[in-house]
């Protein structure tokens, strides 16, 4: 092969080499390309509101060149089963919101999630959000939204009407639940299509059993103390078993959803729900004119002096070990935590409760029921739900409330098959004891 031919290769080579390289003369310069556009994918329960979510993914965009790709899963077991499933497969998108507390636990989040500790965006976030998200001292996750309360929301209309009080323990409220049937309305609403809203009475009433047992969180994760043995833990099932039994229901409980039971609220056929405070924001948004006529009261007890409120933490966003783009996922969670973040996230609606991130205050436009709830954080009287005070919560209890409360099993029957799904999970996480 001659002088010239060898060249001539050789100069070729160079030339697709250059083109591939992106080493063309370009006129722009190095300096002044356009930053590379990412795409990351972020998971979140197909019940979410995503308005506000999506208004910052629109600025992450814009600042960051970051896009954003939202796919959804169900809410309840069968969400739950999707998350495990796709972290197992290796499936998962880059950011996830899922619970914090327990059920992230289940979740082995060492094996499967990115340790956020030592991130500069952690340092305004608050003590007790980061030990609802923390394994072996590692912090996974970041809040989403505000902390929550479980308790009851009612119509104030029609309260007025029957001349109805709040009530402050238990009986009173089926006293004022009686009078609501007595009047031709539903006295509960019951949305069991939606299977984790059959599991409120039962989770709310948390405070009322931290008060007569105080050291049951300890005792239930060490293996001695069970919802079937613990009379204070038993009642929480006997009263969820109570209201069906004295027909409180709606006779649709079983095939409604969580949508229709708002509307039922806002249109007061409907009077009281045992429900989140988080859906309150649904309330504002898709009824503007009637949202202010809903009320909040806290799941009562049997004594009125010990009458205080049980609270969840904002679900988190985790990041997936596996991603292929850290450095802007953690970019995505800065700003999402962000004062402006944080601003862009409620700029359509009002937190639910207070923030999980210091420095921040709640904004002026609270929404009443919000402000029902504030007075109980105050006064001081509030309870952290069981799933942020021992890393167990049985992932089957929505299906052993809705047997509870269908009349299906008996209150005691409820809390036995609880205990045993606990047990099993207890086993699979190794604590001691078990």
């Amino acid at each position: 092969m001659n002088n010239r031919k060898i060249l001539s290769i050789i100069s070729t080579i160079l030339l697709i080499y250059c083109i591939l390289a992106g080493c063309s003369n370009n006129s722009n310069g190095p300096n002044h390309s356009t930053p590379e556009e990412v795409t990351l994918t972020l998971l979140i329960e197909n019940q979410a509101d995503q308005d506000g979510i999506r208004a910052v993914v629109k600025k992450i965009e814009s600042k960051y060149h970051i896009k954003t790709e939202i796919e959804t899963r169900p809410s309840g077991v069968e969400g739950h089963q999707v998350m495990e499933t796709r972290l197992a497969t290796g499936d998962m998108a880059d950011l996830v919101i899922y619970n914090s507390g327990s059920l992230l636990q289940s979740l082995n989040p060492e094996e499967y999630f990115v340790d956020l500790s030592n991130e500069p965006f952690m340092k305004n976030i608050v003590d007790p959000f980061k030990k609802s998200v923390s394994v072996n001292g590692k912090v996974m996750g970041l809040p989403i939204g505000s902390a929550s309360a479980g308790g009851w929301l009612y119509n104030k209309n029609v309260y007025r009407q029957l001349g109805l009080s709040v009530p402050r323990t238990w009986a009173e409220l089926i006293a004022n639940s009686e009078k609501i049937k007595a009047a031709g309305k539903t006295a509960v609403i019951g949305t069991y299509r939606d299977d984790w809203t059959s599991q409120l009475i039962v989770l709310a009433d948390f405070h009322n059993v931290v008060s007569e047992a105080p050291t049951f969180p300890a005792d239930f994760s060490a293996n001695k103390a069970k919802f079937t043995t613990t009379p204070a833990a038993l009642r929480s099932f006997e009263k969820l078993a109570e209201v069906y039994k004295k027909g409180l229901l709606n006779k649709d409980f079983q095939s409604a959803d969580n949508k229709e039971g708002l509307k039922m609220l806002i249109d007061g056929t409907g009077v009281q729900y045992p429900m989140l405070s988080g859906k309150l924001m649904a309330i504002e948004k898709n009824h503007p004119e009637k949202y202010k006529d809903i009320g909040f009261f806290a799941q009562p007890g049997d004594s009125p002096e010990k009458n205080g409120m049980t609270i969840f933490m904002p679900a988190a966003i985790y990041v997936n070990k596996n991603t292929q783009h850290l450095e802007a996922a953690k970019k995505w969670l800065a700003y999402f935590v962000s004062p402006e973040g944080v601003k862009t996230l409620f700029a359509d609606k009002s937190p639910v409760g207070p923030l999980a991130i210091e420095g921040i205050n709640v904004p002026n436009n609270t929404i009443p029921a919000v402000k029902d709830m504030l007075s109980y954080f105050n006064s001081g009287k509030t309870t952290l739900a069981l799933e942020y005070l021992s890393p167990l919560k049985g992932p089957n209890l929505p299906q052993i409330t809705i047997k509870v409360g269908s009349g299906q099993i008996s209150a005691k029957a409820g809390a036995r098959l609880y205990d045993k799904d606990v047990e099993k999970q207890a086993k699979q996480l190794g604590l001691q004891g078990w």
